[in-house]
């Protein structure tokens, strides 16, 4: 009995790859083995460039507020103390949102918890 060798699914496999790998310089774009290895690392690290995209725009914000805060004569730490303290309950998003576009609703916000 002759083997079987599903050349269909081996070529749709192979294609797939390569059209990922398109744009690339080299043998990084037409080669199989290579766009393989390739796209594997490249898709690593989007995966992990997802979780580093989380940790970079936090720091933002809390360089935003802590701007912000000190203007005010207060530090960011003891702004978000003070928060907690109060049931305040804004995340660093929207109080850094708050520094930047809303200046004056902010500064009632640092008057209100000093």
């Amino acid at each position: 009995m002759p083997r079987s060798v599903n050349a269909v699914a081996s070529r749709a496999r192979r294609k797939r790859i390569l059209k990922a790998a398109k744009g690339y310089y080299g043998k990084r774009k037409n080669v199989y083995t290579v766009a393989k290895n390739v796209m594997e690392k490249g898709l690593t690290y989007s995966y992990v460039g997802r979780k580093i995209k989380k940790r970079d725009y936090r720091a933002l914000w809390i360089a935003r507020i802590n701007a912000a805060v000190r203007e005010e004569g207060m530090t960011y730490s003891t702004f978000i103390h003070k928060l907690a303290e109060k049931n305040i309950d804004l995340n660093r998003k929207v109080l850094a949102d708050l520094a930047m576009n809303e200046p004056e609703s902010f500064k009632a916000l640092v008057n209100s918890v000093k």
